[in-house]
């Protein structure tokens, strides 16, 4: 089957890159990227290519080159599902809030809704491809939906998990190590799968382009995550012990890191990951085990989330315990708030339960990023449901200056690693701090040694 034209519901972190890139490696294919979010549509189609919603290194001249060619954004979400071949359902896929599940399973209900309005809308035959992160068997459900539609039109599920790195999506995307592509063996379905594989292969080699069933493409990308959250947690507990034994965390990552069996990435110690995917997919991955009776299962990746708020957590207390146990009414600057370092995309991140822990300890919050909006640092914030509206906005100061973020500050800490906190003239930051100066680096970014010289009292993750 040839794939002339498709379609992406969701333009979030996932859809907008992933489709941009199939746009520009297959300028024969016409890709419309819709969304019923007006706002966030408006922003992909802006001129002003440093505006668009997603930041991404390179993400820019991609939509540059492709956008208007064969790469569309559009919010005539019918139109685009009725002219599609094949349709990627990249929406939203939260942690429940609410009822059976709650703070473990998916909500499905987006995923639902887009299969409902594909089924509603298709005149004819589709491959709709599952690109959210999903739980095990969601595919089964899709198909119930799509096939009791009654009006004829035969529809074939993918599931194509995204594997990308946000701050290196476009590389991943350009590069990938794999992609992987789950349907039914059956006649269709390998059809299915192979029109999927002639998308990718465009530019990767088909060696890169693995095929599985359905079942094992979904749980391979819980699995993944699951995974690399583990090496986090795993080396965020060590770096406990390394405080208290005078030992580097650093230097025990490069040595367990030369081991081949182990290898050396996933082994920086941190306040503790974030991102749209480690902790639900994690917390997804528990909650399927337990629906299986699988409790020893279930509670051995639950550990891995219950490390990594306990690091948050400790981080928080080591800048009250170090602030001569109060911060009330002391300014702590927070530099850094998405949950890694070349993109905007601050859920989960750990500066927003840090920021959380000190405003209960009534500390007044400045916050400097580079790519984050104040909008959504208070919108972070406000979500937690903490405090009301007017408290976080009282208390808490955005600015975009780093030089007024730091000025007149009790205690600096590095929540997200951006380079350009390396460059800064940190005498010229000290000089302008109340004394003691406290910095506080939970991403072992900067030059401890240099920074005491200076005249700062650190502390440094994971250092003795």
């Amino acid at each position: 089957m040839k794939i002339n034209k498709i379609c992406c519901m969701g333009a979030g972190y996932v859809g907008g890159p992933t489709m941009s890139v199939i746009a520009q490696k297959c300028p024969e294919i016409q890709v419309t990227v819709v969304d019923i979010n007006e706002k966030r549509i408006a922003a992909w189609n802006n001129e002003d290519l440093s505006k668009l919603p997603v930041y991404e290194p390179g993400l820019d001249q991609v939509v540059g080159e492709a956008r208007g060619r064969n790469l569309f954004f559009s919010t005539e979400v019918d139109k685009a599902i009725d002219e599609a071949d094949m349709i990627f359902i990249s929406v939203n896929t939260p942690t429940k809030t609410y009822g059976i599940g709650k703070g473990m399973a998916a909500d499905l209900k987006y995923i639902e809704l887009c299969a409902r309005q594909i089924a509603r809308v298709s005149t004819s035959d589709k491959i709709v491809v599952e690109k959210s992160t999903l739980p095990v068997r969601t595919a089964e459900a899709l198909k119930r939906i799509l096939e009791n539609t009654g009006n004829g039109v035969n529809f074939d599920i993918l599931s194509n998990p995204e594997f990308l790195a946000e701050g290196t999506a476009i590389e991943d995307l350009h590069n990938a190590d794999r992609v992987l592509i789950g349907g039914d063996n059956d006649e269709r379905g390998l059809k299915a799968k192979a029109a999927l594989v002639e998308v990718y292969s465009q530019w990767l080699p088909k060696e890169r382009i693995l095929t599985t069933n359905v079942w094992s493409s979904e749980l391979s990308k819980l699995t993944a995550n699951a995974f690399l959250a583990q090496r986090v947690s795993s080396i965020n507990a060590l770096s406990e012990l390394c405080e208290v034994t005078e030992a580097d965390v650093n230097e025990v990552a490069r040595a367990i890191g030369t081991d081949s069996r182990i290898g050396p990435k996933f082994l920086k110690a941190s306040v503790g990951f974030g991102g749209s995917c480690f902790q639900k997919d994690i917390l997804n991955l528990v909650y399927i085990a337990k629906s299986f009776g699988l409790d020893a299962v279930a509670d051995y990746w639950e550990q891995v989330i219950i490390m990594n708020d306990h690091q948050k957590r400790r981080f928080a207390a080591k800048i009250v315990s170090t602030l001569f146990n109060t911060v009330s009414g002391k300014k702590i600057t927070l530099l850094g708030w998405a949950f890694k370092k070349d993109t905007n995309d601050t859920r989960e991140s750990a500066a927003i339960y840090v920021a959380d822990y000190l405003l209960n300890e009534q500390a007044e919050i400045t916050v400097y990023d580079p790519k984050v909006s104040q909008e959504q640092i208070l919108a972070d914030l406000d979500y937690l449901n903490t405090r009301s509206e007017e408290e976080n906005r009282r208390l808490v100061k955005v600015v975009n200056d780093p030089k007024e973020a730091c000025k007149d500050s009790h205690a600096i800490a590095i929540m997200t690693e951006w380079d350009e906190f390396k460059a800064y003239d940190w005498k010229a930051v000290y000089d302008k701090m109340f004394k003691p100066a406290f910095l506080f680096d939970g991403r072992a970014l900067l030059d401890a040694d240099k920074l005491e010289e200076i005249g700062f009292e650190t502390y440094t993750i994971g250092r003795g």
